[in-house]
């Protein structure tokens, strides 16, 4: 339990100097977009490549893959479905929805939590490289397809075809991917200022997130999608955990610490990734931030029960 106190510790200190950063206005109003653009162009690509070049790919391809990624895709696609059937959202509002749903914080949460909490930080790896290069990639292309806007009003086809292909996000994902595969390793000089750049990408991340959470009122009325954050938040801190339970139970007969480390990793909050996906494309912004918000206060409660019931 130390463990998911010290975890949880560290975000909310670092979310509220943003926050504090963001009430003085000390680096100015729209600082919070400028550190989000920064993580989404800059410093996340540059950790996927790191961290998918030096990780042991023998982990990673193994059933926790299939348990994490088969949650996620899971409660993504049923907050699609419901959405979609009962909210009537556009595609951009669906997708920023379906990953604030599925999307785990697995790296700034869930690494402190894998190491303090399950012994094992291999059991985040395979959910971070299914989110990497699969749902995330999925989402962004749909994001590209259909939140993009060019000057003339129009998405020009070509255009909305090559733009997932330069995503950084995804860029950076398939080629530390395919450098691992291939058994290369770069150089020191090369990798060195990779791994800085890439340790900026979570606490910049959180330093947007506090930023953004100036004068926020949840559920503020005229402003706030309440049914849109409230199924999120439901479907991320109650669904995915026991779809995740069910199918490692059940689907691939686990028990003991492998079944409380699979559940545990499924009831971490949403990632500030989501966040920062909908500050880039503009679209679902209080969505993300807010279910953001409402997940990581309600995951510590969650995590404490998981633990009571299956530790």
């Amino acid at each position: 339990m130390s463990g998911v106190i010290s975890g949880f510790t560290v975000i909310f200190i670092v979310v509220g100097v943003g926050y504090v950063l963001g009430r003085t206005r000390v680096i100015g109003d729209r600082a919070h977009e400028v550190l989000s653009r920064l993580v989404f162009f800059v410093f996340t690509p540059a950790l996927l490549f790191h961290s998918l070049v030096t990780s042991d790919l023998s982990v990673v391809f193994s059933s926790t893959l299939v348990i994490a990624g088969g949650g996620a895709l899971i409660i993504a696609t049923a907050y699609l479905v419901i959405a979609k059937l009962t909210l009537r959202r556009g595609i951009p509002e669906l997708v920023i929805g379906a990953l604030s749903s599925s999307y785990v914080n697995s790296v700034n949460l869930g690494l402190p939590i894998a190491i303090f909490v399950l012994d094992d930080a291999s059991f985040v790896a395979p959910l971070l490289l299914f989110q990497i290069l699969i749902l995330s990639p999925m989402a962004l292309l749909a994001l590209d397809l259909t939140a993009l806007e060019r000057e003339s009003g129009r998405l020009v086809v070509k255009d909305s075809l090559i733009a997932p292909l330069t995503n950084p996000i995804v860029v950076g994902g398939i080629a530390g991917l395919v450098v691992s595969l291939l058994g290369l390793m770069p150089p020191a000089a090369v990798m060195s200022p990779l791994k800085m750049l890439g340790d900026a990408s979570v606490p910049t991340a959180l330093l947007a997130f506090g930023m953004s959470l100036t004068g926020v009122q949840i559920f503020k009325k005229g402003e706030s999608p309440r049914r849109d954050i409230l199924l999120a938040s439901v479907l991320k801190m109650v669904a995915m955990p026991l779809a995740v339970y069910a199918i490692a139970r059940w689907g691939f007969g686990q028990t003991g610490h492998d079944l409380f480390a699979q559940v545990v990793i499924a009831a971490l909050p949403t990632a500030q990734n989501v966040f920062v996906y909908a500050t880039r494309y503009r679209r679902g912004q209080i969505l993300a931030r807010d279910t953001g918000l409402i997940t990581t206060i309600a995951s510590i409660p969650v995590i404490a029960a998981i633990a009571l019931l299956l530790a």
